[in-house]
């Protein structure tokens, strides 16, 4: 797959929400380590809430697509990590809505505009043990294959998240509830991260896999 139209974004958001559904279990143990333990719930139902508009949806601009769901993310699941990924969805989808279709310099774009987003709402940077810690270098990633193919771009964006992660868990957290825990953060992954791997995957197993 090289391009990504409307029925793509809808099929990413099933595989979005089937990764998370998998793993809710997983994302309510991590969250409830430095957290109050509800991520896995507030991650499914918002993803719950965006298949359903996905699929009902006859919008034909991915871009405008991604915003809608973003916008229903936000009313569905108002916590924290969901304003944040909502915003994410809401700028990312508004930066790409003038084309119909997505290659790897338009997904670059939407990720990089998704992340910045993230970090200007949250007032966060790479390195705070967040969300951010995932997204970031999947970011760069696409950036950097922007002009390789859609499948070598997401591939490289998917292995950089993972790093991400595997860095992230090393560090100390310094946003949200995580931070009270100073020093004994360190070497404890955190569910914000985590998530932020699971977005990545849903639109690798749309690109390579499907």
């Amino acid at each position: 797959m090289e391009i990504l139209r409307t029925k793509d974004i809808q099929s990413i958001i099933f595989q979005i929400k089937n990764i998370i559904d998998s793993n809710q279990d997983k994302l309510m143990e991590l969250d409830s380590v430095m957290g109050d333990g509800d991520l896995g719930f507030t991650m499914t139902k918002a993803f719950a809430a965006a298949h359903e508009e996905a699929g009902k949806s006859e919008e034909k601009i991915p871009g405008k697509l991604f915003t809608r769901l973003g916008m229903v993310i936000a009313k569905t699941s108002p916590s924290t990590m969901g304003t944040l990924i909502a915003t994410g969805f809401m700028k990312g989808g508004k930066s790409i809505d003038s084309y119909e279709e997505i290659g790897p310099e338009e997904l670059a774009y939407f990720f990089e505009t998704f992340v910045r987003s993230i970090m200007e709402r949250g007032k966060s940077v790479p390195g705070n043990k967040t969300i951010i810690d995932t997204l970031f270098p999947a970011a760069e990633a696409l950036r950097l294959s922007a002009n390789e193919s859609l499948v070598k771009s997401i591939s490289a964006a998917r292995e950089a998240s993972l790093k991400g992660l595997d860095a992230s868990t090393k560090m100390k957290a310094q946003h949200g509830r995580a931070a009270y825990y100073q020093d004994d953060s360190i070497g404890k992954q955190d569910g914000g991260a985590t998530v932020g791997t699971y977005i990545i995957e849903g639109f690798y197993r749309q690109i390579v896999q499907a």
